[in-house]
């Protein structure tokens, strides 16, 4: 791979002094040029392209290991891939049934679109463009009365008309990706079960829920059916994980008390409904 340069576009020293802080290999500053970055980008898409396949052909574990190595070519500051990367190995451990892994996958997928939306948010408070240098927009929105305001000459509004065609096909894409992850996070926090998963789950599938209008028909039924099916389930999860602990801590206490000639017996449990706590006390 070759090596990264700063914003500056000076190449960071391979080779630091020891002891000496080297800032230029600092990854918030680590960048490419462009011709290294088409080169790694063109790399890693192909070696997507191989995974793709192994995935359609049901070799899920050879096509993780595929991702995995589309996912080295990547510079480390392009989310959006990793994003779709991260995604679609998400998708390789579903098939395998390895949920815990699923979770994980799925929830790097969507902190990486989380670090992408950030900067786009700064940049729509502060005028910036996408890249957050502080260049002004040629289009900008009118507080006021929601109009987008076009440049005069015909070549600044085509430019302007492409930016506004341009980042919302890049929102579009981000929220394409994030249903994907949410999606395979929830079916995965769903079948791991336990109380946290499933109240997990739950957090997902609401999340899905304000995305509706972007959900495909098949997706929409699964969030529909998850939301009203899903919380009994955690209630009961909540329920037999109380008594479990219940359970353990009746055996420590006895533990406890044994050499005082006293038990857990010696001591009554009673549930607070309202919380769900127990409140205890000693037997009359």
């Amino acid at each position: 791979m070759p090596a990264p340069r700063t914003t500056s576009g000076e190449a960071a020293d391979p080779h630091p002094r020891s002891g000496e802080l080297d800032e230029s290999q600092a990854p918030s500053d680590a960048r490419f040029s462009p011709e290294e970055e088409a080169a790694l980008l063109s790399q890693s898409h192909a070696e997507k392209a191989e995974a793709n396949e192994l995935f359609k052909r049901a070799d899920y574990s050879q096509a993780i290991s595929v991702y995995d190595r589309a996912l080295a070519s990547v510079p480390n500051y392009l989310d959006y891939e990793i994003a779709v990367l991260k995604s679609n190995v998400a998708a390789c451990h579903l098939k395998l049934l390895d949920w815990k892994a699923a979770v994980d996958e799925a929830t790097k997928s969507l902190e990486a679109l989380d670090r992408l939306e950030a900067p786009l948010s700064s940049a729509k408070k502060d005028g910036s463009n996408e890249d957050g240098h502080g260049v002004k927009d040629d289009a900008r929105s009118n507080d006021d009365d929601g109009v987008v305001e076009l440049a005069d000459t015909d070549e600044d509004e085509a430019e302007a008309l492409k930016k506004l065609q341009n980042d919302d096909q890049r929102k579009e894409e981000v929220r394409r990706i994030r249903i994907k992850a949410l999606m395979r996070r929830a079916r995965a926090r769903s079948e791991q079960g336990g109380w946290a998963n499933l109240q997990g789950a739950l957090e997902d599938y609401q999340h899905l829920s304000t995305l509706s209008s972007h959900l495909p028909p098949s997706d929409s039924r699964i969030v529909h059916t998850a939301l009203s099916t899903l919380p009994p389930r955690i209630a009961a999860a909540k329920e037999k994980e109380m008594g479990e602990m219940m359970g353990k801590l009746k055996e420590l206490g006895n533990g406890i008390l044994k050499p005082f000639g006293l038990s857990t017996d010696s001591f009554k449990f009673e549930k607070d409904e309202k919380t769900g706590g127990y409140n205890i006390g000693m037997k009359s």
